[in-house]
């Protein structure tokens, strides 16, 4: 897939280019600290309830787990790792 950017900008194409690499791999570094980050949330929990995150949220999504707070601290970090996750993959997939 080709993606075109159009900057409307008086700066050079070079100096134009530096700064969205900048901003991507800005992105890309906050989304390994974010990777990172809701994965050991979600490695606590399951080392905790011996339970795997794909399977919370399924027991969530199904209605069987609503009565304790802390499995829906685990629901937002999955998911939260989930977003992060997939964002990560489509900025490794940007080639400049």
């Amino acid at each position: 897939m080709d993606l075109t950017l159009q900057i409307d900008t008086d700066y050079s194409l070079q100096e134009a280019s530096e700064v969205v690499r900048a901003a991507l791999e800005h992105e890309k570094h906050l989304a390994k600290y974010k990777v990172q980050r809701y994965s050991m949330i979600c490695d606590e929990y399951e080392d905790q309830y011996d339970l795997i995150s794909t399977e919370l949220l399924q027991k969530i999504e199904a209605g069987e787990l609503l009565d304790d707070d802390n499995f829906f601290d685990w629901y937002a970090a999955k998911k939260g790792l989930d977003h992060w996750k997939k964002k990560l993959s489509v900025l490794n997939a940007i080639k400049y």
